[in-house]
């Protein structure tokens, strides 16, 4: 794996093409200075194509390109490429399909058309000294030998990195990884991981792509993108960063704050049980594993909640056991008698079954109370 990956972030083009997901300048904007506060260097914002709004967006932010690496996303048509550079953007991406079946049915063209297309369009964005990064769309139906001749060609003519995207996420990380090697092992050209998360194996083909010698990749915050999504930041960086020992400058402590932004922007509220940034991740319900969190943290959490700005919380409910009791209790100014709590515990799980949920401290009180009549009073 390489030492210096590069994340480059996608919500705002890949991202918003979610489904009912419909960003205002004024969101994408908020989304663009939260991904630059957090860190993220490398940011795809959007289709200039779409015109109206989105091009009112794209157009103002040109002058942030000092701030990161912003990258605009194109068609493979000359005039679209050229207005581009036309105003002033340095980074430009050319998406191009490489599947006989995208060949045949999206573009209508043959292999001839799109080696000469991406030969010309890179060689003029290259002239114009741009960085060129162009698409190799709908790897995982591409012939291998033709993938590798047309990962040669846009090296040859230039191209400075080529996106190997599985644009209906059907690979597994084994075939994932096992394409990014043969191209990397075709042609020195840089290699970007997308990976779309249709069998919920994003992320695992990201990694897999990066373990395999791809040296960018993309991601968004919450997952989210066409159809199931894609590869999620949260999990990407904190994966890289605790597993793989590759810390990409991120600052995890905003995660939270950019992703209720981007869960507000998309309608959608995040899983309670979303990886790193869910609300569940650090919570706690289950007696064995309260009990064992009292004496150690690390003891049922594989790393600690102020690393991602999350917080750790105990839950009561069905599952819970004396010990959680006990110390609820104690901090709301119960002395508990230990020859009560069978009982309220007994009486906590059934009310967590009766609610279909978790019981409150003040539930909590009122249960031991009534077990424990007048001795029971704080």
């Amino acid at each position: 794996m390489h030492d210096d990956i590069i994340f480059e972030d996608t919500t705002l083009r890949d991202g918003e093409q979610t489904p009912g997901v419909a960003f205002s300048a004024d969101t994408k904007r908020q989304i663009l200075d939260a991904l630059i506060d957090i860190g993220v260097r490398w940011i795809e914002i959007g289709i200039p194509a779409m015109g109206g709004d989105e091009l009112a967006f794209i157009k103002s932010v040109v002058d942030r390109q000092d701030e990161a690496h912003l990258v605009v996303w194109h068609r493979g048509v000359r005039e679209d490429v050229e207005s581009s550079l036309d105003l002033g953007f340095r980074a430009i991406h050319i998406g191009l399909p490489t599947s006989q079946v995208h060949l045949d049915s999206s573009v209508r063209k043959d292999r001839t058309w799109l080696l000469q297309t991406a030969t010309s369009l890179i060689a003029m964005a290259k002239d114009r000294g741009a960085f060129v990064s162009v698409s190799a769309e709908d790897l995982a139906r591409t012939d291998i030998g033709f993938l590798q001749e047309y990962a040669c060609v846009v090296h040859d003519a230039g191209a400075d990195r080529l996106r190997l995207s599985d644009t209906i996420g059907v690979l597994t990380p084994e075939e994932y990884g096992g394409r990014v090697a043969t191209v990397h092992a075709a042609c020195p050209i840089d290699l970007q991981c997308h990976a779309h998360n249709d069998f919920g194996l994003g992320t695992a083909n990201a990694l897999a792509g990066l373990r395999a010698g791809a040296r960018y990749f993309h991601a968004t915050v919450n997952g989210i993108g066409e159809r199931a999504g894609m590869a999620d930041l949260a999990q990407m960086i904190v994966s890289l960063r605790l597993l793989y020992g590759r810390d990409l400058g991120v600052d995890l402590t905003k995660l939270p704050a950019l992703c209720a932004l981007v869960a507000k922007a998309t309608g959608q509220s995040l899983p309670p049980w979303q990886p790193v940034t869910g609300a569940n991740v650090f919570a706690h319900e289950s007696g064995i594993h309260v009990k064992g969190m009292m004496q150690d943290t690390g003891t049922f959490e594989p790393f600690p909640p102020e690393l991602v700005g999350g917080q750790r919380r105990y839950v009561l409910g069905k599952h819970s056991g004396r010990a959680l009791v006990s110390s609820i209790l104690s901090s709301y100014g119960v002395d508990p008698d230990e020859s009560v709590l069978a009982g309220c515990l007994a009486a906590v799980r059934a009310r967590a079954i009766q609610q279909g949920g978790t019981v409150s401290p003040d539930e909590l009180i009122e249960i031991y109370q009534g077990l424990a009549g007048p001795a029971g009073r704080r």
